[in-house]
């Protein structure tokens, strides 16, 4: 009777446990890449937000040639599906200089509000890959 017992928790803890690892909830990606031009120049080390109506952000940073690839997390590259309000910003506060890190200067905004704290910026994110470039203009 004992043993019994003991074999049904057995199987009931492990089927806890594997529905527990099932990954939780099934979010539907699209990778996304592309670039940010400011003035027709391509625009170095901008940060991008991707962000939908609900549910989590992606971010990327722009390389030396403008171009970015989103991040969903450190391991998932893309965006959650449809349409997202996008920010993009330069600005960047000083930071490292302790023990051997070296400083790294801050930025000023290079970009007008609407690119990031009034932005009016929206992407529409599709299953499958996903090409959205910004041409953004200082005045």
């Amino acid at each position: 009777m004992i043993r019994m017992r003991l074999q049904c928790l057995s199987i009931l803890l492990l089927a806890g446990i594997v529905v527990g690892c099932g990954g939780g909830p099934d979010y539907k990606l699209g990778s996304v890449e592309g670039t940010v031009t400011l003035d027709e120049k391509p625009l170095a080390d901008a940060e991008l937000r991707f962000q939908p109506p609900q549910g989590r952000s992606s971010v990327a940073v722009t390389d030396q040639n403008g171009h970015y690839v989103l991040d969903y997390t450190t391991e998932q590259k893309g965006a959650e599906l449809g349409t997202h309000s996008v920010s993009i910003t330069t600005l960047r506060s000083a930071s490292g200089g302790e023990g051997e890190q070296p400083a790294v200067p801050g930025r000023d905004e290079l970009l007008p509000a609407r690119y990031h704290a009034k932005t009016e910026l929206t992407a529409d994110v599709k299953q499958g890959s996903n090409t959205i470039d910004f041409h953004l203009k200082s005045k």
